[in-house]
């Protein structure tokens, strides 16, 4: 392999400790907090809410390991687990192995959490897991570890706070429930009552991400599914797309035309097909099937508001121009069981061989340091030295 690729990661992990929610929740939901503990056949879970769910942590972050030893009932202990997942020493030194300069950081339980129906029980935990991330794990070393926050949306309102909060805690973006806890209230995000949580975002800077598995519609093994279970995985980024449709044919982005969102850990291969078809479905069945008139094609507003991250999809990398590359956003995925970790260098050597200069360096750093505001380090892991800092803006 030649020498090391500069690449930042647009979407990586942390697995929740034990302490994560217990010693920041509210009083009033103490009890029924996740808790780390160890199940006799799975080994390392996290407990939900008294038992009413149990994550394994030898699943969820099986990164490096062979694929016949990763599923749900395979026994992990804790002390086999990436330590980086809870410990942001540890977790610098995971970067260096696999060569990242630095990663955004979303959750790993705060995912499944998503799809917890007790509204004010996600909006607790949420807010403890804010204060940990941003308190003990990002904060440790924020150039590195650009951490991500949580809401449950409750309300309209609430959820303009939430946003407010995050950035005074210092994260960087959002990731979003696939539905809100007030859906019934406030429909689905394309109704223009949600049109005043889009401006905060905008104004705050903040962009929002929307990451597989939150949505309710996009569990593996789901019933919804047909056939054998393996047909579900094929299906796990829907709800993001769903997310993504119902924002473009909602209007959303004519009304708030500087936000940013980011369909996470979907791939993107797909997108320069969704938007044909996106595109086709307004011009020819417009008349009947369109709920708003839109300023712009689909394809348009994808090309400037939606980004997408992805980990070893090598026909991402193959379809750049037929989209924006400047909205693709390689990632890494540590610790989970997609990950690239800790071979990304050669997968990205690999997959980018074919690629001009500045679109590969679009796509590996430059795209998620811009859409971050991220002040670099002087000088990535083994990789030399790093982009100067007049590329990146403030």
């Amino acid at each position: 392999m030649g020498t090391p690729l500069f690449a930042i990661s647009a979407d990586s992990h942390v697995t929740e400790p034990g302490d994560c929610y217990l010693d920041r929740i509210d009083p009033a939901f103490r009890d029924r907090a996740p808790v780390a503990t160890t199940d006799p056949r799975m080994g390392a879970v996290m407990d939900i809410d008294n038992g009413r769910s149990r994550i394994p942590y030898g699943m969820v972050a099986a990164a490096g390991r062979p694929p016949e030893t990763v599923g749900p009932f395979e026994y992990t202990d804790w002390d086999q687990l990436h330590q980086g997942g809870w410990d942001p020493v540890a977790r610098l030194a995971e970067q260096d192995r696999d060569g990242v300069a630095a990663e955004v950081v979303y959750p790993s339980v705060g995912m499944l959490l998503c799809n917890h129906p007790d509204a004010d029980y996600k909006k607790a935990c949420f807010d403890a897991y804010n204060l940990w991330m941003a308190e003990e794990f990002a904060g440790h070393a924020p150039d590195r570890l650009i951490g991500m926050g949580q809401t449950a949306l409750r309300s309209v309102e609430e959820g303009v706070d939430d946003l407010a909060r995050i950035r005074e805690l210092g994260l960087r973006g959002v990731m979003m429930p696939g539905h809100a806890a007030c859906e019934g209230e406030a429909g689905d995000y394309d109704d223009p009552r949600w049109d005043p949580l889009w401006r905060a975002a905008a104004d705050l800077g903040l962009p929002l991400a929307f990451h597989i598995l939150t949505s309710g519609n996009d569990q593996l093994g789901a019933q919804q599914y047909r056939g054998p279970k393996m047909n579900s995985f094929l299906g796990i980024m829907r709800g993001c797309q769903d997310v993504i449709g119902t924002m473009v044919f909602g209007g959303v982005f004519d009304r708030e035309p500087r936000l940013k969102v980011v369909c996470v850990e979907a791939d993107a291969g797909w997108m320069p097909h969704w938007m044909y078809r996106a595109d086709h479905a307004v011009r020819y069945h417009g008349n009947w099937l369109g709920d708003r008139a839109l300023g712009r094609l689909p394809s348009e507003y994808i090309r400037d508001h939606v980004y997408l991250t992805f980990q070893d999809d090598a026909v991402a990398f193959r379809v750049t121009d037929l989209m924006d590359h400047r909205r693709l956003m390689w990632a890494n995925d540590h610790p989970h069981s997609d990950s690239t970790f800790p071979h990304s260098q050669q997968v990205l050597a690999d997959h980018t061989a074919h690629l001009a200069e500045d679109v590969r360096d679009d796509i590996l750093w430059r795209n998620c340091a811009e859409l971050y505001g991220l002040s670099l380090p002087h000088r990535a892991p083994e990789t030399g030295e790093s982009p100067a800092r007049k590329d990146i803006p403030a």
